[in-house]
């Protein structure tokens, strides 16, 4: 666990995703859960020896399984943006394993299947405000690498947790996303947040170096895709552009088929949804 200022920390050590967590006064505020049960109570007993309030509130920074199929463990009130909540209510009560091709943490966690969901208590659509500091959060909604993405800032400590918005060196989610909504939110990453600590969901604090590079490989993606769609390529056929896009990543050997699969689904679900207007189920 690292403390990236007073009471505001942040956890890459659990399979899934990066963890968030800000100790308050009035409560102890998650950022998204541990994908494993028992990582979900050794991150709540961990909190509580640093001093973490009784009182918890779990931020889901999106609807991916692997930061929202442990939320049931934190035993807290959730919020979420409301197209989050609209995926959710569109999934079945318990977790079936949807999807089970798609490069995802989860994947190698066989217990995950049969998971009860723990649904949004709470919504909102653009901005939320939390006063429990000080300091005082802000969510506020930052759609690209899913629509209901957001991020949890903390503006007197100069901190942003961004989940999946900048992921380093492994292949974005493109399942769910929309290319342009995301490049126009790492524009705005750059532009507005230059001296902030950026949390990103997969890898600790990431550098604007990062986002940079993160921009490049997105808006390369979106190139090709354009003119795969001008060529009518049929959506199986995006594998041909894997190797080259694997290419630009460092990949250690031993994940390399988990980061490959990530793209052949994500490519062949994006393309298929935005450039042929196929109905296809959001997860």
């Amino acid at each position: 666990m690292q403390e990236i200022n007073h009471g505001i920390y942040y956890e890459t050590a659990y399979s899934g995703v990066t963890l968030g967590a800000i100790l308050l006064p009035q409560g102890t505020v998650m950022i998204d859960a541990p994908l494993r049960a028992e990582d979900g109570r050794a991150w709540r007993a961990a909190l509580s020896y640093l001093g973490g309030n009784s009182n918890r509130l779990l931020i889901n920074l999106d609807a991916h399984p692997d930061r929202t199929l442990g939320s049931r463990v934190m035993d807290c009130t959730i919020v979420a943006h409301q197209k989050t909540a609209q995926v959710f209510r569109g999934r079945p009560s318990v977790f079936k394993g949807q999807n089970a091709e798609s490069g995802s943490d989860w994947e190698s966690y066989d217990e995950a299947v049969g998971t009860r969901w723990a649904l949004p208590d709470m919504t909102f659509t653009n901005e939320l405000n939390l006063y429990w500091g000080p300091p005082d959060l802000l969510l506020e909604h930052h759609p690209g690498p899913h629509p209901g993405a957001i991020w949890v800032t903390i503006p007197a400590a100069k901190v942003v947790f961004v989940g999946d918005a900048v992921i380093a060196d492994q292949p974005p989610f493109l399942t769910n996303a929309d290319i342009p909504a995301w490049l126009e939110t790492l524009d705005y990453l750059m532009a507005n947040y230059s001296e902030y600590s950026i949390v990103g969901g997969r890898d600790g604090i990431v550098s604007t170096e990062i986002v940079k590079t993160l921009k490049t490989n997105l808006t390369h993606i979106f190139d090709i895709l354009e003119k795969a769609a001008k060529a009518d390529i049929p959506p199986e056929a995006t594998e041909s552009l894997i190797p080259a896009l694997l290419s630009n990543l460092k990949v250690p050997r031993q994940i390399e088929d988990q980061y490959a699969q990530r793209l052949r689904h994500g490519l062949a679900q994006y393309y298929a949804r935005h450039y042929r207007s196929l109905d296809l189920p959001n997860e």
